[in-house]
Formats: C-alpha cells, sequence, structure tokens
C-alpha cells in the first residue's frame, strides 16, 4: 500500500483527493494547506488528517502530490525529492527556468519517479489515436477559456498554452528552431491572450491560440500531415480523421474525389473514444510506474521541455506586447 499526502487541496487539489481514494493500493494519509478555512473544510469532508508542517507530512508519505500554485512547487518538490519521496507535481513543472533546472538535477540524483501533471496526454480523444504513425507538417490549435481568477498568478501561456506545448512536443519529436508570438495582458497584469507560431527543425509548423477571456470555451489541435488530417477536441472528446484510403479502412465512410494526378478515395473516420477520466487515468499510471519500476508518461524532463518553451514565448512577448 502506497501512501499519499497532497499538498495544496483547493480546487484541483479536491479533485486529485477524490481520485486517489478511487484507485487500488493508495491510501491517502493527510495534506498540507495553509489555508485554515480549506483545511477544515477538507477534514470535515474526507475525514483526513491536515499537517501544518510539509515536512512532518513527507516523513509519512511515500508520493507527494502537489497541487499547490506554481511559485510554490519549486520548494515543496525539492523538499520532496530530497526526502526520498516519489512526485507528482502539477503543471507547469516549476515556476522558473533555474527552479526547473535544480529540479532537473536533483530528480538525477535521487532514485524517484516524477511526472507532471499534463492531463491532455490522458484525454480520452488523444489517446484515440495514441496508435497512429504521426508526422505533422502543420498543426493549429485553440484553446479557449472563460475568464476565472483561479490561476491567474501566471500567463495565460503557463495557465494554458502550455498543455498543447507538451502535446505539440510529444508529437513532433523535433527542436525548435524559431518562434514568435504576441500577446496582451486584458484583466490581469500578464498576458491573457496570446498567438505563437512554432517552427521546427523538420519542417513542421505549429500555431497556437489561448485566451482566458473568452465568451466560449475551446480546446482543440488539427494535425495536418501528408495524406491526412487529425482533428482532437479535447472538451468534447472527439476525434476526426480523414485520410487517403488504404486497405483496413473498409469500416470508415468513403469517397471519391478526381485530382490531377487521377481518381483518390478519401476515408472518413472517427475512432471509438473510450469514457474516461483523464485526472484519475495519470494519477493510475503514475501508481504503476512506482509499483512496476517502469517510465512515466509525462517525465520530470518532458515537464522541463514544455516549460522551456513556454518561457521562450513568454520572453518574446515581453518584447513586442503591450496591455489593452
Amino acid at each position: 500500500m502506497l501512501k499519499v499526502g497532497v499538498f495544496g487541496v483547493g480546487h484541483l487539489g479536491k479533485f486529485h483527493l477524490n481520485n486517489w481514494k478511487e484507485i487500488g493500493g493508495i491510501e491517502v494519509a493527510g495534506f498540507y494547506d495553509p489555508n485554515d478555512g480549506t483545511a477544515k473544510e477538507v477534514e470535515e469532508k474526507y475525514g483526513l488528517k491536515r499537517y501544518t508542517d510539509a515536512g512532518e507530512l513527507l516523513d509519512n508519505i511515500d508520493i507527494a502530490d502537489i497541487v499547490a500554485p506554481t511559485n510554490h512547487h519549486f520548494a515543496l518538490c525539492e523538499m520532496a525529492i530530497k526526502k526520498g519521496r516519489h512526485v507528482f507535481v502539477e503543471k507547469p513543472l516549476a515556476n522558473t527556468i533555474e527552479e526547473g533546472k535544480d529540479l532537473l538535477r536533483i530528480t538525477k540524483e535521487a532514485n524517484v519517479k516524477v511526472q507532471v501533471g499534463h492531463v491532455e496526454r490522458f484525454n480520452p480523444a488523444f489517446l484515440a489515436i495514441k496508435n497512429m504513425e504521426l508526422n505533422p507538417m502543420f498543426i493549429e490549435v485553440h484553446r479557449l477559456a472563460q475568464f476565472n481568477p483561479r490561476g491567474t498568478e501566471v500567463s495565460v501561456i503557463l495557465d494554458l498554452m502550455i498543455h498543447d506545448i507538451d502535446i505539440i512536443l510529444s508529437i513532433v519529436k523535433s527542436d525548435v528552431k524559431y518562434l514568435s508570438a504576441s500577446g496582451v495582458a486584458v484583466m490581469t497584469d500578464t498576458p491573457d491572450i496570446a498567438n505563437v507560431r512554432i517552427e521546427f527543425n523538420n519542417g513542421c509548423v505549429a500555431n497556437l491560440t489561448s485566451s482566458r477571456i473568452s465568451m466560449k470555451r475551446m480546446r482543440k489541435i488539427r494535425l495536418f500531415q501528408k495524406d491526412s488530417y487529425i482533428g482532437i477536441d479535447f472538451l468534447e472528446k472527439k476525434t476526426e480523421i480523414i485520410k487517403l484510403k488504404q486497405p483496413g479502412d473498409e469500416n470508415a465512410f468513403s469517397f471519391d474525389i478526381e485530382t490531377a494526378k487521377g481518381k483518390k478515395t478519401i476515408a472518413i473516420a472517427n475512432p471509438e473514444i473510450k469514457a474516461g477520466n483523464a485526472i484519475k487515468e495519470e494519477l493510475t499510471a503514475f501508481r504503476d510506474a512506482i509499483i512496476e519500476n517502469k517510465p512515466v508518461v509525462v517525465s520530470e524532463i518532458d515537464g522541463y521541455l514544455a516549460m522551456e518553451v513556454a518561457h521562450q514565448i513568454l520572453e518574446k512577448i515581453n518584447k513586442t506586447s503591450f496591455t489593452a
């Protein structure tokens, strides 16, 4: 039985608590949160022990689940890793590049597992294409959210766009060659809406738009590659694949088109989307990585690389952006 301690039991922390309690082989040993009101609510609702000292909680657990605000990630991660505890930390990995580099170093020195909470990797719509051969040459992304004061301690880049940066880096498998970006701070002191163009060494280009002041919600990514188009709707959990028909595509809807090179058959398919709870899936995968001593799905290196690109974007925006 692995003992888990949750650090930060606000809005997202409660989701983690609910899911840990449903995962086999896990015991939630307690939580740490400096907010007395939040702590009292969790004590009463979940019947869990509150620790007022983070180090004391770490002494009584195997896994530290860090769901605190980003500016607390480094201190809590460092303390947990140095005590030999496995760490699940919400995205982004850390608040600054220097902190991220330090976490990579101390994790490498310790015999522990660290997983970063890039939850969209576990979205059923994304998992539906995990067996596809992906080699996109153009990617279009829109992630729009309605304004919510929660999470505004960081920019829209580190709050929302970093999800898509991680997804893109996991797909493209190439170094960034060049990026351009623009952003506007509308409601907060940091960019609330941003548009980014990333060019990779392999020729792929990704265009990303993120906003947390939209009237509607949207989380879509479109992949364009030779002979196929893949559309993924993370919000509605739908996936569409349009491609030149191949053997084995008999169950897909298809139609013929005339091209300069003759007739081609286009197949349209909607892969089966298996119902799933992405947060529960990522926490369960972390448990399995510890028990089976296998690599985590989203490592601290993955988390750092996404964070590194995000900070490059912020540097570009700081040079060109203005306040509305």
